[in-house]
């Protein structure tokens, strides 16, 4: 199978402050910004990929949601186990000091895993989590003969 991201659906908290976030720290392009009868829909995404699309929402703006859909979106909320991004970046270490910078909430600061990934995370301000990877850099060497 080759699968590609298309689009997905982060439910945040406050919009306004989810979209300066995803604009204003991470670069994304705002691709369309909607309002219709007090719901609001958001879609951003990063310029170097067009074709994907990423939906802020408040959990009231589906209104094919019931209320207990609602309050179940809610709660998880409130935990911070809602949405998870996975976002390659070549480096790392920069990208954690630029996020952190901008006073987002450190989940992991960068660390090597096993195997050979380097990565950090950090919560969107609604919680939701974002995790950097730099894929591990393959060295090859020349042996002179």
């Amino acid at each position: 199978m080759n699968l590609k991201l298309s689009s997905c659906t982060l439910a945040v908290h406050d919009v306004d402050e989810a979209l300066g976030f995803y604009r204003d720290v991470l670069g994304f392009e705002v691709r369309n910004d909607v309002e219709f009868e007090g719901m609001r829909w958001v879609r951003v995404g990063p310029p170097s990929q067009p074709d994907v699309q990423i939906f802020l929402e408040s959990p009231g703006s589906d209104p094919g949601a019931s209320p207990a859909d609602r309050q179940a979106i809610e709660d998880l909320m409130a935990k911070g186990l809602l949405g998870r991004l996975v976002l390659v970046t070549d480096d790392c270490d920069a990208t954690f000091e630029h996020i952190e910078a901008a006073g987002a909430e450190v989940m992991q600061e960068p660390i090597n895993q096993p195997d050979g990934v380097r990565d950090c995370a950090f919560l969107d301000p609604s919680g939701n989590m974002l995790r950097f990877t730099q894929p591990r850099q393959v060295v090859l060497t020349l042996a002179s003969r």
